[in-house]
């Protein structure tokens, strides 16, 4: 998020270092607003569906090009919560978590992935958000350059 304005009082904004960083900050004296830029938690599955994994594309995305799972926590979930929910909402499938994965920064977006191992059923509905999901043995896969395509590396070295 870029603010052009302080959101407290509305004056102009700078930059100034905070705790070793270059922060944006207001300009007024008296108000202490700083924006931190947290990193924003989002999950993400390695799917294994019908002893296959299952990697779909997003709506927006060129053809050929796979990815997990994936969506942003809600309010008062915990990581768990929110991967099961996400598979459900975006393939229709159930969801048991086999195993957390690890975390893994994806700077460019500034976001925390949280990825998990999860072992789905069901039949496939793909909502609105995906165009196309594809099953995939553990020998097609090739992990990408992304951070969830470094979990899947590191989960296909444990599970070939």
């Amino acid at each position: 998020m870029n603010y052009n304005y302080c959101p407290k009082c509305g004056c102009g904004l700078i930059k100034r270092v905070v705790d070793d960083r270059k922060r944006t900050c207001c300009i007024n004296a008296e108000c202490d607003f700083v924006f931190w830029n947290n990193p924003v938690p989002v999950v993400a599955a390695i799917v294994e569906h019908d002893n296959k994994v299952l990697l779909a594309r997003n709506s927006e995305w060129s053809e050929g090009k796979f990815a997990l799972i994936a969506g942003y926590m809600e309010e008062g979930e915990t990581p768990e919560l929110a991967v099961i929910r996400e598979l459900k909402e975006e393939t229709n499938l159930d969801g048991k978590i086999a195993s957390l994965c690890g975390h893994y920064m994806f700077e460019e977006k500034n976001q925390l992935m949280i990825i998990f191992h999860v072992k789905a059923t069901g039949t496939i509905k793909l909502s609105p958000e995906l165009a196309e999901a594809k099953h995939f043995s553990k020998d097609e896969i090739t992990p990408w350059g992304s951070c969830t395509g470094q979990a899947m590396a590191e989960w296909l070295k444990k599970n070939r």
